[in-house]
This record gives C-alpha cells, structure tokens and sequence, in this order.
C-alpha cells in the first residue's frame, strides 16, 4: 500500500500447505489463525496490474520455535520469458 499498489495487492498472501496443496489456513489480514511450530505455509506475494502484467513470488516456509524457516531456495533474479 505504501508503495501506492494496494490495490493491485488482490490475491492472499498464502496459505497452509500439507496433505493438500491449498490447505487452511489462509494467511490473509482477514485470518485469525496463530501460526506455531511445525506449520508449513505458502507465502506467495503478488501484484497485477490490470492490462500490464502480473508478479508473484512464492517460498515454503516452516514455523519454527524462533521464527521461521524457507524451504525452497530459487534465485529471486529478473527472468524475462517470451
């Protein structure tokens, strides 16, 4: 929002991962669930911009007793594809 692309912020910013791949629950400001130890979500940022494009970055992150830890480690590097 400070960036002036809130409102182009429309898809949640993650959610469980486990047995299935979209598992609850959402991590979302509309969410009141409390993430503890052993959790493992998807944190997938995204923007689109109407008639543009669109950008999403998405990690593996396991909840952990101090924090958290990514699962996945690919480069975050520009990839222009087409």
């Amino acid at each position: 929002t400070d960036g002036g692309y809130g409102p182009y912020f429309t898809h949640r910013l993650g959610h469980g991962c486990g047995l299935e791949c979209h598992e609850p629950p959402d991590v979302s400001a509309g969410s009141d669930a409390v993430a503890v130890p052993g959790m493992v979500f998807s944190i997938e940022p995204g923007i689109y911009l109407p008639g543009e494009f669109g950008v999403r970055i998405e990690d593996l992150v396991l909840v952990t007793e101090t924090g958290c830890e990514v699962l996945n480690h690919y480069p975050k590097d520009l990839q222009v594809v087409g």
